[in-house]
């Protein structure tokens, strides 16, 4: 396998066209972007835990770290490691007694374990390279098609001109399948 790609959270998006919301990661040292859909749940979870809200009581991934830690494991880091019909996969990956178990999991999931355990997330490079986004790019492929830019705002809401669109195409879709996958990407 390849060396894996380390990234941090970027910011989490809110779509005010459906209930999806979008984890936008960033490639640490590098403007190369990785978006992947998630719930409105899902997001909240995250959004607790970067926030660090305290609860009165804890939340399943919370749980789900406690109960990791008070079996003697530790979890290491997380890793994206698949996008198969545009559906990302994820392990937590955990040591105990020296011996590495990956546990699979939603990226959703994952990240909001990620951000409580205070570990790294990790992305395959086939995953960055096949569903990764850069505003290099685009600005490339817009100089290519003779395309010019009036001005700074214009280009940095154009860099990521094909990622809304996509966001469009899902809100016209999301009639028809309701019950899509919340970490499928478009």
């Amino acid at each position: 396998m390849s060396k894996m790609i380390q990234v941090t959270i970027d910011s989490v998006r809110v779509s005010l066209m459906s209930p999806q919301r979008v984890i936008v990661l960033r490639e640490l040292n590098t403007n190369k972007y990785l978006p992947i859909w998630v719930g409105p749940y899902e997001a909240e979870a995250i959004n607790v835990a970067l926030q660090e809200i305290e609860m009165a009581r804890p939340l399943t991934h919370d749980l789900l770290k406690n109960a990791i830690n008070l079996f003697g494991a530790r979890i290491l880091h997380i890793e994206i490691i698949a996008l198969r019909e545009k559906i990302f996969f994820g392990n937590i990956v955990t040591e105990i007694n020296d011996e590495i178990i990956k546990i699979d999991s939603r990226p959703s999931d994952a990240i909001a374990m990620a951000v409580r355990a205070h570990v790294p997330i990790f992305i395959d490079p086939t995953v960055m390279s096949s569903a990764g986004i850069s505003p290099e790019d685009h600005l490339q492929d817009d100089a290519q098609d003779g395309e010019t830019l009036s001005n700074q705002d214009h280009e940095n809401l154009s860099i990521f001109e094909d990622f809304f669109e996509q966001l469009e195409d899902t809100d016209e879709n999301s009639d028809e399948n309701p019950e899509a996958d919340p970490d499928a990407t478009t």
